[in-house]
């Protein structure tokens, strides 16, 4: 395969076959895949309300398949196609209801993927259900996985704990429908696409799973839910999509999209950033030797050495090792984050001396000898 014919450049749509397109891609190129595929829903004649309005189902010949198999063959190709394009620490997000989901995952698996989670996406405002034979349908489930069990995936789990108000973020996702505004529209009133995703529960994967700059691909790009995301957030991203209708309501709408400034996107975690050696703060005179440190509770006391150790002495022993060696032996625990249990006295105040290492990596713009 020609160079040129590898060469698509990011921030675009291509209207064409998702399997062929990505064939196209340079191997490991992208960073990130959100794929909403055909759902295989095998609906079977109209569904009506109890008004007897018809409901507006996806009925559309994207979603028809022959056989169980023909969808797992389906299944296969295109799933081929997006592991050879994705960078070995990449991950791909799969999209489904119990109509596809579990085969889906069973596929992945099969293929090398390592599932990291599976997330239940529920809906505060589902469709009910309208013939009452089963529990109302209110939720799909995401799959979330890394090309490999070894790769070195993103994970941005500090944006993910602010997002949530400083708690771990979940697994269960309470999200809406797009509806109202958000919901397109054509000509003549009705939904440009049968399952178009709200903005919301694609500002969660992207901000979780990526970074400023990287490149999402989108096999299934519809109406372009994940790159109107992308670009608010500064990512860059690739749409493949078969219907030139969508594809032109997509254009229209990701053109109207204004991105946030660079400074209010980024999602650095505190682990990607630079390592600063305890001793540095010593080394830059932010602690003294002899300095002494406590917890937040002012329970343990430890003194600062000049090599960067800390020593605590009581009755029976002298202890002396690394911050976290210190702080773990101290309350006999298997380990201890010390920049953050170890608190220096600031104005009367206990303040974390991962503080003054905030001050080393902002003095230095993030770059640490």
């Amino acid at each position: 395969m020609s160079s040129q014919k590898r060469t698509l450049s990011t921030d675009s749509i291509i209207v064409g076959d998702c399997v062929k397109t990505m064939q196209a891609l340079a191997p490991e190129s992208v960073d990130c895949i959100f794929a909403d595929p055909p759902y295989n829903l095998q609906l079977g004649g109209d569904l009506h309300r109890p008004n007897n309005s018809r409901v507006d189902g996806v009925d559309n010949d994207w979603d028809q398949f022959e056989s169980l198999k023909s969808y797992d063959d389906f299944t296969r190709e295109w799933l081929g196609a997006a592991r050879e394009v994705l960078k070995p620490d990449g991950s791909i997000w799969v999209i489904g209801s119990y109509h596809n989901i579990f085969r889906l995952g069973y596929i992945l698996q099969d293929m090398g993927f390592w599932i990291l989670n599976d997330i239940v996406w529920r809906k505060t405002n589902p469709m009910p259900n309208f013939r009452g034979r089963r529990f109302t349908n209110a939720h799909e489930t995401l799959i979330w996985a890394s090309k490999s069990k070894d790769s070195r995936y993103q994970f941005n789990y500090e944006a993910m704990k602010s997002l949530n108000e400083d708690l771990q973020m979940r697994s269960d996702w309470h999200l809406p429908l797009c509806t109202g505004g958000e919901r397109l529209k054509d000509v003549d009133g009705k939904k440009a696409h049968p399952t178009q995703k709200p903005e919301s529960l694609l500002y969660r994967v992207l901000l979780s799973s990526t970074k400023r700059d990287d490149v999402v691909l989108d096999p299934f790009f519809g109406t372009g839910t994940t790159g109107a995301v992308a670009k608010k957030l500064g990512r860059r991203f690739i749409g493949i999509e078969r219907d030139a209708k969508y594809a032109a309501f997509a254009r229209e709408r990701i053109s109207e999209i204004e991105p946030l400034e660079g400074q209010y996107t980024e999602t650095a975690a505190k682990r990607e950033q630079p390592r600063v050696p305890f001793g540095t703060l010593i080394e830059r005179g932010l602690l003294e030797p002899g300095a002494v440190l406590t917890d937040a509770q002012k329970r343990y006391k430890a003194t600062v050495h000049a090599d960067g150790s800390l020593i605590v002495q009581n009755r029976i022993e002298t202890m002396r090792g690394s911050i976290h060696k210190v702080g773990a032996a101290v309350q006999g625990a298997p380990s201890c984050n010390g920049w953050t249990f170890w608190h220096y006295a600031d104005g009367g105040k206990q303040v974390p001396i991962d503080a003054l290492r905030e001050i080393v990596r902002a003095d230095h713009g993030g770059s640490v000898a």
